[in-house]
């Protein structure tokens, strides 16, 4: 009876486990992975840090927003001329790293709300004698490929036109853009206002001198396929709520 009761007492164990064991299985199984797509050297919405880690405004953002919604969030850095290749391609799931919205953009991906305002700047290193963007007529400008800085500056009437070669010279990440202008290569750069104040906070203002002209305000969203209707719903009700209870602020705070 001993021996039964015993073999008995085993096999529930067993059976308690396996049913722990399944439970969590089945959990994170269900728990949806999505790889968010990103350039990993955009300070500070996205980059490394002294350690190699990624850090910034919009990783914060993003584990956040995953907590929310029950989902894992996977960082892959990507080439940043590929990104909606690589979102339409299923290698990821969302570009997320200040991604501005414009009309061009829209008729290949799905815009989540704007959860970030941002400006397209110049900038010209402290002695530069301009001042406007007449200024840089026949002068050599650059700014990062297929980024939204090139399409401002390609959509300012009579800009590209007017400076020297009649194009932009283009760099894989902002941060190339920077070093050549720094070099005297550049004569000034085209760049996202939330990086380059970032960068010229960090490595010296007084180095630098930003145009009294832009080239216009621009909004930052997650771009998402346009398939992917209930991850939009999802997103935009976490920004939602993490408005409206001070979460939003409290990561705004921190980089800015």
């Amino acid at each position: 009876m001993k021996k039964i009761n015993r073999r008995m007492l085993l096999v529930g164990i067993a059976v308690l486990l396996i049913a722990l064991i399944s439970g969590c299985t089945s959990e994170k199984e269900n728990k949806k992975a999505l790889i968010m797509g990103l350039d990993d050297t955009f300070a500070p919405m996205g980059f490394r840090d002294e350690k190699g880690e990624l850090v910034g405004f919009d990783i914060d953002l993003s584990k956040e927003v995953a907590k929310r919604i029950g989902a894992e969030i996977q960082y892959q850095p990507i080439e940043w001329s590929m990104k909606e290749t690589e979102l339409n391609t299923g290698n990821i799931d969302m570009i997320w790293n200040g991604y501005s919205i414009t009309k061009l953009r829209q008729e290949e991906v799905a815009f989540t709300n704007s959860y970030l305002s941002n400006s397209q700047i110049i900038i010209t290193l402290s002695d530069s004698p301009a001042v406007k963007i007449s200024d840089l007529e026949g002068l050599v400008v650059s700014t990062q490929a297929e980024s939204s800085a090139l399409d401002a500056a390609k959509a300012k009437s009579g800009f590209v036109e007017s400076i020297k070669d009649g194009k932009l010279i283009e760099f894989s990440t902002n941060n190339e853009a920077f070093n050549d202008l720094e070099a005297g290569r550049s004569d000034a750069i085209v760049v996202d206002e939330v990086l380059a104040r970032y960068y010229m906070n960090k490595n010296g203002q007084e180095k630098y001198k930003v145009l009294d002209e832009d080239l216009g305000p621009e909004e930052f969203a997650v771009g998402l396929r346009k398939d992917d209707t209930e991850l939009l719903k999802q997103i935009n009700e976490a920004f939602d709520s993490m408005r409206s209870d001070g979460t939003y602020d409290e990561i705004y705070s921190k980089w800015f």
